[in-house]
C-alpha cells in the first residue's frame, strides 16, 4: 500500500521546516536515526508481506524436494512394480578346523 505525500498536503516549505527540526533535534546522529528508521520500515513491510502471504498464498510453483529452487518441481514418477520374489540368502558352512 503506497500513500502519496499529496495526501498529507506537505509542500516544500513544510519539508524544509521538518528537516531543520530534525537537524536541530538529532544533529550528528541524523544519519544513524535515518538508517534505523529505514531498517524499521523495511522490517515492517516484510511483516506485512508475510501476513498477506498467510492470508493469500503466492501463485508461484512450490519448491521441489531436491533442487531447492522454486518452479523446478518435477511431476511425481508413476509407481513401480516390486518383484514378488523375496531375496534368497544362502548359509555357508562353518570352516572345519
Amino acid at each position: 500500500m503506497h500513500i502519496p505525500l499529496a495526501f498529507f498536503n506537505i509542500g516544500t516549505p513544510e519539508l524544509i521546516i521538518i528537516l531543520l527540526v530534525g537537524v536541530l533535534l538529532f544533529g550528528r546522529r541524523l544519519p544513524e536515526v535515518g538508517r534505523y528508521l529505514g531498517k524499521g520500515i523495511v522490517e515492517f513491510k516484510k511483516g506485512l508481506r508475510g501476513i498477506e502471504e498467510d492470508i493469500e498464498p503466492p501463485q508461484t510453483a512450490p519448491y521441489s524436494a531436491g533442487s531447492g529452487s522454486p518452479g523446478a518441481a518435477e511431476p511425481p514418477a508413476p509407481p513401480r512394480r516390486i518383484s514378488p520374489t523375496a531375496p534368497k540368502f544362502e548359509e555357508s558352512a562353518p570352516p572345519v578346523g
